[in-house]
């Protein structure tokens, strides 16, 4: 993969605000046409995006049909499909005498974008803010990661002959490029430390920024779930690119007295889905480096809890997917730890295991595993099997995350379940949970994203009046000069105005401590 020269990136960003401000990206039938020809690019090109998926990330090909291939062109497509509904401008109910005022809000877009893409997820984190800033009328350049070279030099090929040039761009390369970039907007996927910098960056040019950053995604499971099926979807998920993805379970906290049943449910899995052994089978990707597999080795090395199965690598960047129970909140395998990698290094989550490694954290109750997850960063995504119904609500009304899942893990990445629901279901779209925002709080990131929530984080609402002429006598009390008369005019309403009544909660007009 060749670096876009240095010199040609102010080129092209002067090329891409050039189109911006001349309406270029504006018309709702243009963005229809790019985003079908997105969807195109990747349709007429799936098998040789699948390869370099591989090539990269060792990916197998069900795993980049499933999480990135498929979802892509579904997720297009609805957004090419709902394009009218979103952008339609919408009028605002006012009182009657501000009705000839016309309010009403209108969907403008944010600008020119930068979309920063990591190495784990190229495509779908690529593509997916791709879709929303086309969807709202942006023009935009992508930065693919040089970790992702196969996948980077792939679409620098592909995109400019589906996508008008004057207003989409990919721009490959490593630090200098991605510095060279960081005047524009960002849609940003990736770790902490980085995300500050990036941060940086835009408070200079007061630049809007989105960031799906991550985090230590925990599991609760209290035993009143299924414990069998519990296991098998919290292996899933976590070896979906062998763990290398900001919504994988990090750590489980269980009830002690359920950690062994779960320890041996998540072995009987493991069996299932690897019966030749995971370092022998297709069905799994490799670690994407040597440095990332080394970490990986030295965090298992340095653990005080006991290795119920795994743990075994090889020298292709292989690791099997591995638990390890009777895990402390202190060991190597929970630290917050920071990496002392080269800037843009992994552009990964900072505070993850990032692999195919599950501890499990036993707690007395359920009571101790929120107080554990809230004396910590709010993660992207909190994880619970449970049946109770108390539980649940208690988890909703007293924990942060950027989302909330019961027992299931990355329900809320709507592409994941699309294919394996398409051939028995004639509207896949109504069990693939598109309508719901995905994104962190906190520390795990901020901003967005999901069809209409892509969209929504390209464009802003803009509220708009016209005042006529005939509203003039109403308005005549605004002028000097003033006078008791006009003074009392504007104190009468509000002044005057009926405050309810509400009942006595304890603590009224008094500090709570």
């Amino acid at each position: 993969m060749s670096s876009t020269p240095l010199d040609e990136i102010p080129k092209i960003r002067e090329v891409l605000r050039k189109s911006f401000r001349n309406g270029v990206a504006r018309p709702i039938a243009w963005r229809r046409h790019q985003l079908h020809q997105l969807a195109r690019m990747v349709q007429e090109n799936a098998e040789i995006f699948a390869q370099s998926l591989a090539d990269d990330l060792g990916r197998p090909r069900q795993e980049a049909f499933m999480a990135e291939i498929g979802a892509v062109i579904d997720k297009v497509l609805i957004c090419a499909e709902k394009l009218d509904e979103w952008t339609k401008s919408a009028t605002v109910e006012v009182p009657d005498w501000q009705k000839s005022w016309s309010p009403t809000i209108h969907k403008g877009s944010k600008g020119t974008v930068l979309i920063i893409v990591p190495w784990n997820y190229p495509m779908i984190l690529s593509l997916q803010p791709l879709c929303g800033a086309i969807s709202a009328g942006c023009c935009a350049v992508v930065k693919v990661s040089e970790f992702a070279p196969n996948y980077g030099g792939l679409l620098a090929r592909l995109l400019p002959k589906y996508l008008d040039q004057s207003t989409y761009r990919v721009v490959l390369g490593a630090v200098p490029e991605a510095t060279k970039l960081l005047e524009l907007q960002f849609f940003y996927t990736g770790n902490g430390r980085v995300a500050r910098i990036v941060s940086a960056a835009a408070a200079k040019h007061l630049t809007p920024l989105t960031l799906e950053l991550g985090g230590k995604s925990p599991v609760i499971v209290d035993g009143t779930f299924d414990i069998a099926l519990a296991a098998k979807r919290i292996l899933w998920g976590k070896i979906n690119n062998a763990g290398q993805i900001c919504v994988a379970p990090d750590f489980v906290l269980v009830l002690r007295e359920k950690q062994e049943e779960l320890a041996a449910a998540l072995k009987a899995a493991c069996d299932s889905f690897y019966p030749e052994g995971a370092l022998n089978s297709t069905s799994i990707s490799r670690i994407v480096s040597d440095a990332h597999h080394k970490r990986l080795k030295r965090l298992l090395e340095r653990t005080k809890g006991q290795i119920v199965f795994g743990g075994r690598t090889n020298e292709k960047k292989g690791f099997e997917p591995t638990v390890v129970k009777n895990v402390t909140g202190t060991d190597s395998l929970m630290e917050e730890y920071e990496r002392s990698f080269a800037f843009f290094d992994f552009l990964t989550c900072d505070r993850e295991i990032f692999g195919p490694i599950l501890p499990l954290v036993p707690v007395d109750s359920v009571e101790d595993a929120i107080e554990f997850i809230n004396s910590h960063d709010h993660p992207l995504v909190l994880y619970a099997f449970t049946e109770d119904e108390e539980t649940k609500r208690t988890l909703v009304e007293t924990t942060m995350s950027g989302n909330l899942i019961f027992n299931d893990t990355f329900g809320q990445l709507s592409g994941l379940l699309v294919l394996l629901i398409r051939s028995s279901v004639s509207d896949p779209s109504t069990l693939a949970v598109n309508e719901i925002p995905f994104g962190g709080v906190g520390a795990s990131g901020y901003g967005r994203q999901h069809l209409k929530y892509s969209y929504e984080n390209f464009s802003y609402e803009r509220g708009c009046i016209d005042v006529p002429k005939s509203a003039e006598p109403t308005l005549g009390m605004r002028y000097p000069p003033y006078t008791e008369e006009t003074t009392g005019f504007f104190t009468s309403t509000s002044l005057q105005a009926k405050i309810p009544d509400t009942p006595h909660t304890n603590g009224n007009g008094h500090a709570h401590y």
